[in-house]
């Protein structure tokens, strides 16, 4: 399409002011391009018409990757696009996804792309042309404050790039990004953050070259994530029963190792391998001199493999980082596997998962590498550490599973869309960056998953669980807040809230009671006649569902009724504050209060257990006896009549005809129950050698 003479001005003019000074600061080719898009013929003849120009100058770069004109990318998009991608309101930010998804496709295909700074503009700019691709979107030129990228572009065309993002985390990966910087992400921080993922793979590809670990992970060439414990003040301890020994422990993509340190190196290392199909739990832990639980610095292991759990501690003066960040890769790793196993994929399916792990694991170190001053939650950007978590994320594993197998069904049937409707797939450029999982990453790109999970202008399947699992989260988060809010501190404190909160329930409690003790006898007289007419009827079950009614309908009106007004909050006369010896004796009141109700539970259950070895021969036959009058009649009596009966017996013990018999008769009952004597208790007491056996 020619470019119309108004456009052309437009773009002259903005050269020629350097409004594009932001863009012109990196000195790169790129960048000269605006100025040859203004003057240039063959520029003028493949302007797109419907594209800003911004947008143009994205494309123009893509058509030169790609070696295709951009007037035939035009063509091919028109050709292979949808109708509703094609619509007017949509027609340039598709076509611009368009041709971004293909020219990513084909520059991620050559090595060492991270590390070309005309790779981290092109991508940033991308973003940028992405908020306003189309000819009549608000330029986003501001001559004095730098341009930033939002987030709904960020999680387009980052995840296009399976090293910079992934789908699942793009949120949250945005989010660290953007901290400090109020929630848009500058080009500075875009570009230390790619350096610090090339740093990333090239210390995994170096560690992973070394001999380190060479004999016991060769067999299933496995790539090294991480290494902790070189340095003799940062060790690692592992603490197996009662021994402990310092040493190193590095963690691959399949397993982890610890390697006990000896004089000058170190012994052979104990693998315990997280791609096994086995209970395998991985979770903080404590530790401290002589099995005290002091410091929250360790890691606990445990497999059915192994005959006791190990634990990994990690000394640090201040708090747990160290830990937390261990925990979190290694539970990535374990996560990878359980999906792996769960959903049995093989193949090049199991190898872009176990790399989905590995490349978020290069993520955090990325993000730990520039040092955010922000703390950062590491399973927010793990992919299968953050579905663990999420609301529903089970749903999205099994999305991915599927989506996954659909694409290496195409893949075998040599049917995968080569349209560029797709973004790339992780195994697909993985080679390109070195790292080679599996035998499926050894053949021709042909043969790979060219499919990724951003689709032109769509959601996928992936994308809408995950948003439905964020939504699901952000209420998850919301009612936790709600929690943390309603907690209060100190015994008497919580014990006068529990009371406020089970006022109505013990009002309702009182209510009974009188009604049972026949304080007013009007009262309870008509009391049993009506529920003896509601049990006789059949009508209980009618009052009950009348009752839930009740309850639904005063739920619906409340809402209706206090609608844009705050929450009530409970009120709750707080008891008059304690000191700390005080306190101490309120908790020592609540432990001797608490023993007492125990040791009256024991008594019960061994007087129980008399009764049904007979160690008192009168008392269990009439037990046994009123356990047979019990059998019998809910064999033979209907269900409505046993109900009136507990029904009566219950509300009439105290009415007049009977409180004189029923004093009697409870008096008598405690008088068998005490003479029930106890079971005995042998208690052994533990021997010191079994203890350290």
């Amino acid at each position: 399409m020619a470019l119309g003479s108004k456009t052309r001005n437009i773009l002259e003019g903005l050269v020629r002011e350097g409004s594009f000074k932001w863009l012109l600061s990196n000195k790169s080719p790129f960048d000269e391009e605006f100025e040859e898009m203004g003057r240039s013929p063959s520029a003028r003849r493949h302007w797109i018409s419907e594209l800003s120009p911004l947008a143009n100058l994205v494309v123009r770069k893509c058509s030169r990757i790609l070696g295709v004109p951009a007037i035939e990318l035009q063509e091919n998009f028109n050709s292979n696009a949808s109708d509703s991608l094609k619509h007017a309101s949509r027609y340039a930010r598709n076509f611009l996804e368009y041709c971004c998804f293909r020219a990513l496709g084909l520059y991620t295909q050559v090595t060492g792309y991270l590390g070309d700074k005309n790779f981290r503009r092109l991508t940033y700019d991308m973003m940028l042309a992405w908020e306003a691709p189309a000819a009549a979107s608000q330029p986003l030129v501001n001559v004095d404050n730098e341009v930033t990228v939002g987030a709904e572009a960020f999680s387009r065309i980052a995840p296009a790039i399976p090293i910079v993002a992934n789908v699942i985390i793009t949120d949250n990966l945005f989010d660290g990004l953007t901290a400090s910087t109020a929630g848009r992400l500058q080009f500075s921080i875009y570009e230390k953050y790619l350096c610090g993922l090339e740093r990333a793979i090239k210390k995994m590809k170096s560690q992973s070259g070394s001999s380190l670990l060479s004999d016991a992970r060769s067999a299933r060439g496995e790539k090294i994530l991480e290494v902790d414990g070189t340095i003799t003040t940062q060790p690692v301890l592992q603490h197996v029963g009662i021994s402990m020994w310092p040493g190193r422990l590095v963690l691959t993509d399949h397993a982890l190792y610890f390697e006990p340190l000896r004089v000058v190196t170190f012994d052979k290392p104990k693998v315990y391998d997280l791609s096994e199909n086995s209970k395998q739990i991985v979770k903080p832990e404590l530790t401290g001199p002589w099995g005290t639980r002091l410091f929250d610095k360790a890691v606990f292991y445990k497999s059915v493999l192994l005959s006791e759990p190990v634990v990994f501690e990690f000394p640090e003066l201040k708090g747990h980082s160290r830990r937390d960040y261990w925990i979190a890769i290694i539970r990535e790793i374990l996560f990878a596997h359980r999906f792996i196993h769960k959903y049995n994929v093989t193949g090049a399916v199991r190898d872009e998962a176990i790399l989905k792990a590995v490349l978020g694991i290069l993520r955090l170190q990325a993000l730990q590498d520039i040092g955010f001053a922000v703390p950062l939650s590491y399973e927010a950007v793990l992919m299968f550490s953050l579905c663990d978590q999420l609301p529903g994320g089970d749903v999205i594993l099994e999305t991915l599973s599927l989506m996954s197998a659909a694409r290496e069904l195409d893949r075998t049937n040599n049917s995968e869309s080569r349209s560029g409707m797709y973004s790339v797939s992780a195994l697909n450029v993985a080679s390109n960056l070195g790292l080679v999982f599996g035998t499926s990453s050894n053949v021709p790109n042909e043969a790979g998953l060219v499919v990724g999970e951003i689709i032109v202008g769509q959601m996928t399947a992936l994308e809408v669980s995950i948003k439905e699992a964020r939504s699901n989260h952000k209420k998850v988060v919301k009612a936790q807040e709600s929690v943390d809010g309603a907690k209060v501190e100190g015994i008497d404190t919580n014990l006068a809230v529990m009371k406020e909160l089970l006022f109505p329930v013990m009002e309702l409690g009182k209510c009974l009671m009188v009604l049972a003790q026949w304080d007013d006898p009007k009262k309870s007289l008509v009391f049993c006649l009506a529920g003896t007419y509601i049990i006789v009827r059949g009508w209980l079950r009618y009052v009950l569902a009348l009752l839930l009614i009740f309850i639904a309908v005063f739920m619906v009106l409340t809402r209706y009724s206090s609608q844009g007004r705050p929450v009530d909050g409970v009120k709750v006369i707080a008891p008059p504050p304690m000191n700390k010896m005080e306190q101490l004796l309120a908790v020592q009141n609540a432990i001797s209060q608490a023993e007492v109700l125990t040791q009256d539970g024991n008594i019960f259950l061994l007087k129980f257990r008399a009764l049904l070895l007979s160690l008192f021969p009168q008392a269990s036959e009439k037990f046994a006896l009123a356990l047979l009058l019990t059998a019998l009649v809910l064999a033979f009596i209907p269900g409505k009549y046993i109900i009136l009966l507990v029904f009566l017996e219950t509300f009439t013990w105290y009415s007049p005809p009977r409180k004189t018999s029923t004093e009697r008769r409870q008096r008598r009952i405690r008088e068998w129950w005490f003479s029930i004597p106890a079971a005995p208790v042998i208690l052994e007491r533990e021997s010191e050698e079994k203890k350290v056996n």
